[in-house]
């Protein structure tokens, strides 16, 4: 008896881990998408197209040195970052390049590492890493928070 549940146990987890490879796939995509989407709000200076992909208590971090050189990390308030982005001057151009996605998902949770070079009316400004955490609330999914570093040199 013991034999036969092993059996059709494990056929069971092997069936559901070959089932959900359509479905890894899938919420990968979607999780880029939900950045992508992001990104696009972030250069357009449009603000509600940033609020479709965030969660209403996202946190924001920013990695950064102290006086000594030392890392820490940086509290950003999200109204004051949305503001920021809806205000620009209209003559500001922001571009934040993504250089690659690598993501790791299940149905309910996802994590993205997102490198990056950042330009300003096509002038190099830094680079560094964006970190997403994600989360699909039934209907689509979204941000709930993110980390990111900022470099000047050590860039390609």
């Amino acid at each position: 008896m013991s034999a036969v549940c092993i059996f059709l146990c494990s056929f069971s987890v092997n069936a559901q881990k070959d089932g959900s490879k359509d479905e890894v796939s899938r919420y990968k995509e979607e999780v880029k998408q939900t950045i992508l989407n992001f990104f696009e709000g972030f250069h357009e200076g449009d603000t509600s197209k940033i609020k479709k992909t965030i969660d209403h208590n996202i946190a924001m971090q920013t990695i950064a040195k102290n006086k000594e050189g030392k890392l820490r990390t940086v509290q950003t308030d999200v109204k004051k970052f949305l503001d920021v982005i809806h205000n620009r001057p209209a003559d500001q151009r922001w571009d934040e390049r993504l250089l690659l996605f690598k993501i790791d998902t299940d149905s309910g949770i996802a994590n993205a590492w997102t490198p990056y070079e950042f330009y300003v009316n096509d002038k190099f400004s830094h680079c560094g890493v964006n970190v997403f955490q994600l989360f699909n609330d039934g209907n689509s999914w979204k941000i709930i928070a993110i980390a990111d570093t900022r470099n000047k040199e050590g860039c390609k």
